[in-house]
């Protein structure tokens, strides 16, 4: 089939939403399938590079407590136009479909079966609360709808009820299992490592708060942070203020670079406070074998089972996170246990499993329209058979 992958961010910035569009671009290639992704510029990047498409220019604003962006240009409508006649896409797929403006003229002007995935979850979001009367024809042309995770689906549920059917963000366990430690860090001094945006949500001062508490208590441990944002002058004032000892702010690594850190961690602390729709990084953590210790939040709870992948402590609690690090890192046989069971884990999130989910649920999708009399104009591809019965891991 030909398959237009639809990122309202611009790819390929890092982001969740990319990673993950970037990923099942790559799987859906090896299955066979034709499949460009459409997204914005942002800056001198060039209109299209080989199956990467770029139409208007991408702004980054405030969005459910981080930065998302949205795309403008006065000639989308055409723009858009003129590409879908051009390309002639069977499947449309459209990552978080509402996010203005690129995605909702792809969805107009669309004659192809359109797939809508959902990553994001928050409280109450006022601008799906105002605009879900707006958005309702919206949401209507959407023939598929895709939650990465319950707590996705429950977000956009409430604001758009319908059918959504649960398939998660993928990992490569296997490029972080073969990442080479760090060796400088490798001096008996536990590490406690931290990936993420600095921002308020992600919680980074409570871990701080963590570790002050432990090295007051005479414990010897090193923070290693990974990531950079808003909260970074607010996160180095604090470690200086309070004299913290062996807290290494990195900054944006490579991600070679970052699978070795994740292999160096002797514990990996994820401390947000809400609004994860799912742990993509917890996965990383554990597919390289790191304990994880994280909040007890909807999202994250999708991915790690309470004291059997890795700790669940609660939001914004320093002292928990204190105790649970120093659990860790004082209990040999918790460690490699919570390491043995999250490698296991991370497996069942390989993306040749994801995105032979997708590529099911496009052919489900396409089958139930075909059935209904109901198959867009633009859809000219064979229809998908169903699949065969899954044969059993031994």
């Amino acid at each position: 089939m030909k398959i237009g992958l639809v990122t309202p961010y611009v790819y390929p910035m890092p982001g969740g939403v990319n990673d993950h569009v970037g990923s099942l671009y790559r799987v859906l290639r090896s299955r066979g399938h034709d499949v460009r992704i459409i997204t914005s510029s942002h800056g001198l990047q060039k209109a299209s590079e080989g199956d990467v498409i770029r139409i208007g220019k991408g702004f980054s604003v405030p969005f459910n407590g981080s930065m998302g962006t949205i795309t403008l240009s006065p000639t989308y409508l055409r723009q858009v136009r003129e590409l879908l006649e051009r390309e002639q896409f069977d499947v449309l797929h459209l990552h978080e479909p509402f996010v203005p403006f690129l995605s909702l003229v792809v969805l107009t002007l669309s004659k192809s079966v359109n797939i809508g995935t959902f990553h994001a979850f928050g409280g109450l979001s006022l601008s799906y609360e105002f605009g879900r009367r707006v958005m309702g024809d919206y949401a209507n042309r959407l023939h598929g709808r895709i939650a990465v995770s319950p707590a996705a689906r429950h977000f956009i549920s409430r604001y758009f009820p319908s059918e959504y059917k649960i398939v998660p963000n993928g990992v490569e366990p296997s490029l972080y299992r073969s990442a080479v430690p760090i060796a400088r860090y490798r001096d008996g001094v536990p590490n406690v490592l931290f990936v993420g945006r600095m921002e308020p949500r992600k919680g980074l001062i409570y871990l701080l708060r963590a570790i002050r508490k432990m090295q007051v208590n005479g414990e010897q441990v090193r923070l290693l942070i990974v990531g950079s944002g808003p909260g970074e002058r607010e996160a180095r004032r604090y470690v200086l203020t309070r004299q913290l000892n062996d807290v290494e702010f990195l900054g944006r690594v490579s991600d070679v670079e970052k699978r070795q850190l994740f292999k160096t961690a002797d514990v990996f602390v994820s401390p947000a406070t809400g609004r994860e729709s799912f742990g993509i990084v917890l996965l990383e953590a554990m597919s390289a074998g790191a304990p994880v210790i994280c909040s007890d939040i909807h999202g994250y709870r999708a991915v790690v089972r309470r004291e059997r992948d890795g700790i669940l402590v609660p939001p914004a609690d320093s002292d928990a996170l204190a105790d649970a690090i120093g659990r860790v890192i004082h209990d040999s046989e918790l460690k490699e246990r919570l390491s043995a069971a999250g490698i296991e884990r991370s497996e069942l999130f390989t993306w040749d499993r994801v995105g032979a989910s997708v590529d099911e649920y496009y052919g489900f999708v396409i089958r139930r329209l075909a059935e209904q009399g109901a198959l867009p104009s633009g859809f000219n591809a064979p229809i998908p058979a169903p699949p065969g019965p899954r044969r059993r891991s031994a």
